[in-house]
């Protein structure tokens, strides 16, 4: 392609970048940092290899149902992480997540989201309480997410509970925050898996 061709794809990709909303850049400005979470490893439950389960994508108020790395800055005010964003909308992330720590597991017959099209005896339903940073005193990551198991052929809600911890951050800067983070949703994760093999 000749020079004068290259530089007319760029202006017109730009051009329409700008014009579609999308994640584009301008020239010269450093895309923000993209970060994920860890799918949880310690799985411990009980083997229910019978059972096939469907985990649906969490539900959570509009200021967790996006891309930005929520930092509460008092208990009433929050703002995001600079140059910082999550890989996917958060819910997207999570609901990953825990897909693939069942996967792994090798406890569950089988598992996926709305859709595959698999023969469910349970539902995972999940509501993203709290997923943020608080730099009220001492940093601290906050994850909390609540869970229902529906039974699928009747309708009803087995059992629901409500997981949360904490895990204070160490060090400064955005990669600190994400680690903290990281590791309280790994914590929470392990045990919404683990509790959920065993009501199942």
């Amino acid at each position: 392609m000749m020079m004068k061709d290259c530089f007319r794809v760029l202006v017109l990709s730009a051009a329409a970048a700008a014009l579609s909303g999308c994640a584009g850049f301008p020239f010269g400005k450093t895309p923000p940092d993209t970060f994920d979470l860890t799918a949880p490893s310690r799985v411990e439950g009980p083997a229910s290899v019978r059972r096939q389960i469907l985990v649906t994508e969490p539900t959570a108020l509009k200021a967790l149902d996006s891309d930005k790395i929520v930092v509460h800055t008092s208990p009433s005010a929050i703002q995001y992480l600079s140059n910082s964003q999550w890989s996917d909308r958060l819910p997207n992330i999570v609901q990953a997540k825990l897909i693939q720590a069942f996967e792994d597991s090798g406890r569950v017959g089988g598992v996926g989201r709305p859709g595959d099209g698999l023969a469910i005896d349970y539902r995972v339903l999940s509501d993203i309480r709290a997923f943020g940073v608080s730099t009220v005193g001492t940093p601290m990551a906050t994850v909390e997410i609540s869970v229902k198991i529906l039974n699928d052929r009747n309708g009803v809600v087995r059992t629901q509970k409500v997981f949360g911890t904490s895990a204070p951050v160490a060090g400064t800067g955005n990669d600190a925050f994400i680690a903290a983070l990281d590791a309280a949703f790994d914590e929470v994760a392990t045990e919404i898996v683990n509790w959920t093999l065993r009501q199942i």
